[in-house]
C-alpha cells in the first residue's frame, strides 16, 4: 500500500468517533480530497534519516511513524480550513443554510487540529506543532492589516505551508528518534516555496512503494521535482 494512502487512512481513523454524522462526513470528505504531501513528506523524512536497518513502509496502521504523519496532516488540514473560512467569512452571508455550513466547517477545523495534536502529543515534534499553530494565528492576524496588499497577504498565507512542511520533517525524524539535517530542512523550505499556498492535488500526492528514501535523493533532486516530492 502506498504511503500516502496509509497516512490518509490513519488520519480518517483518528476522527471516526466524531458526531453528529454530518460533521464526520464533512471531515472525512475533507481528508479524502486532501493533498497528502505533508503526511507523505513526514514518512519520507523518517526514511531519509532512519538507520539503514529501519524499514519505513507505512503499511501498518499502528505504526508510530504513520501516526506522526497523520498528526501533521490533520493539523495542516484544520489550519488550511480555518484560513479559508477567515478569507471567505461564510457567516457574513444572510443565508441561514450558509451560516450552518460555516459553523460546521469551523467545528471541523477545530477537531482536525485537536486530533492532530493528540497524535503528536508526547513526541519530540509536539513543541513544533504548538509553534506552528501559534505562528499561524499571528500571521493571519497581521494579514488583516495587509489584506489590501495582495502580495503581502499571500506571503502571510504561505507561511502555513512552510511551517507545516518543517513540522513534517521534524515529526518524521522524531518518529525514528533522529534529528533532521539542516539540508533536509532546507529541502522542506524549497518544496514550500514551490508550492505556495496550495499543495499538489490528492491524485498527485502519492508515494511509490519504496520503503527507504535516502536523504541524498531528497537533497539533490531538482526544484521542479520538489514541487511533487510525493508523486509516483
Amino acid at each position: 500500500m502506498e504511503q500516502a494512502d496509509s497516512c490518509r487512512r490513519v488520519a480518517v481513523e483518528a476522527v471516526t468517533d466524531v458526531e453528529p454524522p454530518a460533521l464526520y462526513e464533512l471531515i472525512e470528505s475533507t481528508l479524502e480530497s486532501a493533498s497528502m504531501l505533508p503526511g507523505a513528506l513526514t514518512l519520507e523524512s523518517a526514511g531519509a534519516v532512519a538507520p539503514t536497518e529501519t524499514t519505513v513502509d507505512g503499511d501498518d496502521p499502528d505504526d508510530g511513524i504513520v501516526t506522526h504523519a497523520a498528526g501533521v496532516q490533520l493539523i495542516y488540514e484544520g489550519l488550511r480550513l480555518t484560513r479559508s473560512l477567515a478569507h471567505e467569512e461564510p457567516w457574513a452571508d444572510t443565508d441561514g443554510a450558509t451560516d450552518v455550513n460555516g459553523d460546521m466547517e469551523i467545528l471541523a477545523a477545530d477537531i482536525l487540529v485537536a486530533r492532530g495534536f493528540y497524535l503528536l502529543a508526547r513526541t519530540d515534534a509536539a513543541d513544533k506543532a504548538v509553534r506552528t499553530v501559534q505562528a499561524f494565528g499571528r500571521e493571519q492576524t497581521h494579514r488583516l492589516d495587509e489584506r489590501d496588499d495582495t502580495e503581502a497577504a499571500t506571503a502571510r498565507d504561505a507561511t502555513l505551508e512552510r511551517d507545516v512542511l518543517e513540522l513534517a520533517v521534524l515529526a518524521g525524524a522524531a518518529a525514528v528518534d533522529e534529528s533532521p539535517s539542516p539540508s533536509l530542512l532546507e529541502r522542506a523550505d524549497e518544496i514550500a516555496a514551490a508550492a505556495g499556498t496550495s499543495f499538489p492535488p490528492a491524485e498527485r500526492s502519492t508515494v511509490g512503494s519504496e520503503s527507504h528514501v535516502s536523504e541524498h535523493s531528497l537533497e539533490e533532486s531538482t526544484t521542479d521535482r520538489a514541487t511533487s516530492v510525493t508523486d509516483t
